[in-house]
């Protein structure tokens, strides 16, 4: 099964729903990047949040970035969405080991410590609109609640997760996003808040295999839940030579000159998704006269 995305309403429009399951894009991320287990679920759960945020954009050549820089040895995290469910990201730091937290669980609180959780969102305007916090518990689900209740004055519930196998590889990543809408009423949110305190965590419902839409029947299943639609999402990027060939030129004259006097080929690698792109004595001749 593809990796997708649900969106939904409950209790006659008062709340909005996101679900995913990303276990393929989290899974391709790990391998393009080489990533550690605690930096995979650090990322992963950054590019499930990436896919359902980015689904929330209305116009087609929307771009969100979520990008966080922080004091734990990672060092920091960016993730990329449009509004199709393509999504790509990288770590700063791709290797870092560390002892299981007090729950025996990875350790991506240790992983990312202190820091700020940047929201950008690009919508064709003239400035992109930023949002900025601070990193709460750098647990990312908390993070990303604590950002939509102070930046965007959304009451929100964001649960992410991410499951290894015994070899390292991605067994499950996936996770949901919960809003109340600014009329929601009060007993709705009471009843809520209490569902969800009861609730257990995103990786033991992804771990019995739940669905988006099971994960979103188990939440809000008694809100009278409404599935609206899903849509396919994916690790994408869109890096090209000749993308990377225009990041060359903008190094300058002098740097380029430097480059063709060596005498030697270079490899440029996409940050996003590590792909090499090799460019030969005679192509940066070639971009030199250009």
């Amino acid at each position: 099964m593809n990796d997708y995305l649900v969106r939904a309403t409950a209790a006659d429009g008062q709340i909005r729903a996101f679900a995913v399951q990303a276990r393929d894009m989290v899974e391709e991320a790990r391998r393009r990047h080489d990533t550690s287990p605690v930096v995979t679920a650090a990322l992963g759960r950054l590019l499930a949040a990436g896919a359902m945020m980015g689904a929330m954009m209305k116009g087609e050549k929307d771009l969100l970035t979520l990008q966080i820089e922080c004091s734990g040895p990672v060092k920091g995290l960016t993730v990329t969405a449009d509004s199709q469910g393509n999504v790509k990201g990288f770590a700063k730091v791709p290797q870092v080991m560390l002892p299981p937290n007090e729950k025996g669980k990875l350790d991506v609180g240790g992983a990312l410590d202190l820091g700020i959780l940047s929201v950008i969102k690009d919508l064709g305007l003239k400035e992109p609109y930023v949002g900025q916090t601070e990193l709460k518990t750098g647990e990312i689900g908390d993070d990303l609640t604590y950002y939509f209740a102070n930046s965007e004055q959304t009451p929100s519930s964001v649960g992410l997760g991410v499951l290894m196998e015994r070899d390292n590889t991605v067994r499950q990543a996936g996770g949901f996003i919960i809003q109340l809408m600014p009329f929601a009423e009060e007993q709705l949110i009471d009843k809520l808040e209490k569902k969800l305190t009861a609730m257990e965590s995103v990786t033991a419902y992804l771990d019995r295999g739940y669905s988006p839409e099971q994960l979103l029947e188990e939440l809000l299943g008694e809100f009278g839940l409404e599935l609206l639609d899903q849509m396919d999402t994916r690790f994408s990027c869109n890096c090209s030579k000749t993308r990377v060939e225009k990041a060359i030129l903008s190094v300058g004259r002098k740097e380029l000159q430097e480059m063709v006097q060596e005498g030697k080929p270079i490899e440029v690698k996409c940050h996003f998704c590590n792909e090499a792109y090799e460019f030969t004595v005679e192509d940066l001749k070639r971009l030199y006269t250009h």
